[in-house]
């Protein structure tokens, strides 16, 4: 059985690194919730659902969006085919392959924290709650940038993504069906801002951690299903 090695894992990370500083596109696309964030840091409101909005965008577009970018960038180069018939095992080449996306955003979620002025309720509970948050939206990432075939797809395909898994509270008041307000419920964004609300407030929240979880261990199965089926193609 081939063992894990962080060797092969950093040498993914690096190249990862290489790449990114000379993406001015995904560059740019960093630094759009840490505006966010600023912005409404500006404004202060000191509504906690509205300073927390910056970390939701920041999961959605330096967790889903950017590791999207990523993951087709090297399919448009031709490149991940050579990663995908390496000796790198399945888990070193996604956990290497979201690494740098995953560092990414949690310095931006960081930032964000600050810029936005957000009070974190409980530490604890809160980074669990953004940990499972980012392996859903990594996830959703690169199954998304695994059935694009270029960067360009990736937008394409990333903004219905983007609008429903970081929007759809937004847009839940002009709702009138009780089941699609049901649903919109249960999608990540609405889930951690639960956790958030509920840490704040002092209620329970252990049954949307564990909704995050079942999402977090959804995304990453599906994404192995299909980064599988194209190592085998």
């Amino acid at each position: 059985m081939m063992t894990f090695s962080m060797k092969r894992v950093n040498a993914i990370f690096l190249k990862d690194w290489k790449d990114m500083q000379r993406n001015g596109y995904v560059l740019i696309t960093l630094a759009l919730p840490l505006v966010f964030a600023a912005w409404i840091g500006r404004m202060g409101e000191g509504s906690t659902s509205l300073a927390a909005m910056p970390i939701t965008f920041a999961l959605v577009i330096a967790g889903a969006f950017v590791q999207a970018a990523m993951v087709a960038e090297e399919k448009e180069k031709n490149t991940l085919r050579g990663l995908l018939l390496s000796p790198a095992s399945t888990m070193e080449i996604l956990v290497g392959k979201s690494l740098l996306s995953g560092v990414s955003t949690l310095v931006i979620i960081i930032g964000s924290i600050f810029l936005a002025d957000f009070k974190v309720p409980s530490l604890p509970l809160f980074a669990v709650s953004i940990l499972l948050g980012l392996v859903t939206f990594l996830a959703i990432g690169t199954l998304l940038g695994l059935l694009s075939r270029t960067v360009m797809e990736t937008s394409i395909l990333g903004t219905p993504v983007m609008v429903v898994f970081g929007m759809a509270g937004i847009f839940k008041e002009m709702i009138s069906n009780e089941t699609i307000v049901a649903v919109i419920d249960y999608l990540p964004s609405e889930q951690l801002a639960a956790v958030w609300s509920g840490l704040e407030n002092g209620s329970e929240v252990g049954s949307h951690l564990l909704v995050l979880t079942v999402w977090a261990v959804a995304a990453v199965a599906v994404t192995v299903v299909v980064y599988k089926k194209r190592r085998m193609d």
